[in-house]
């Protein structure tokens, strides 16, 4: 109960923030910019594994916030809302900059037998195995299309047919891509730190984020 009670202001709070920043009020986006960005520039830091690129992206971001939070209609999270838009904003800089990223169209010819992991479960044998310097080392070293799905899905926490909208490819692919990225991960931690056991699944070291 008590942490309903707590949780409740907290949610009317940002609510009102953001219907004063839509009113123009800068003190409210203010407000909203120092709710948001920390997660908001981890999220691009994630994407991107470069410091210099997430800064300068997350100031885009909160830009690109100023200029259409008066589109921001409540039909979700307000959260939610802000790290789709930040995600767009990432996922445009990797197009203009013209990064050898994998197809998500691409047909995986590379599995000798069908996947038969539950994507969504989040693998709790990981916990310990592995420190976050680590895993964080090893997301930067994924091709820019691996990357962008391991995030949202293992760290974010958002859904295939989430991803697949935000991507614009099929569920099939995204879960493909996840499944790739895994195998990368599991490859680069056994060679890098001699962790992970054959055979063994890579996740996130921390439950999907609740957005």
């Amino acid at each position: 109960m008590s942490q309903q009670k707590t949780a409740a202001p907290k949610a009317a709070s940002e609510t009102q923030l953001v219907a004063r920043a839509q009113r123009g009020d800068e003190e409210a986006f203010a407000a909203l910019f120092e709710m948001h960005k920390r997660r908001v520039y981890s999220l691009c830091l994630r994407m991107t594994g470069n410091t210099a690129e997430a800064e300068d992206l997350a100031q885009e971001a909160f830009l690109q916030l100023f200029r259409k939070i008066s589109t921001f209609r409540g039909e979700s999270a307000f959260s939610t809302w802000l790290h789709r838009l930040a995600v767009n904003v990432v996922l445009m800089h990797l197009r203009k900059k013209g990064l050898q990223q994998v197809s998500l169209d691409e047909v995986d010819s590379s599995q000798d037998e069908p996947v038969k992991r539950d994507y969504g479960d989040y693998d709790q044998r990981l916990m310990g195995s592995v420190d976050r310097i680590s895993l964080t080392r090893a997301i930067a070293e994924l091709p820019p299309g691996y990357r962008t799905v391991f995030v949202l899905h293992d760290v974010e926490g958002y859904e295939h047919n989430e991803i697949a909208e935000i991507m614009k490819c099929s569920v099939g692919n995204s879960k493909s891509q996840l499944h790739k990225a895994r195998m990368k991960l599991r490859d680069w931690l056994r060679q890098n730190q001699g962790l992970m056991a054959p055979g063994e699944p890579v996740t996130s070291d921390q439950a999907p984020t609740k957005r």
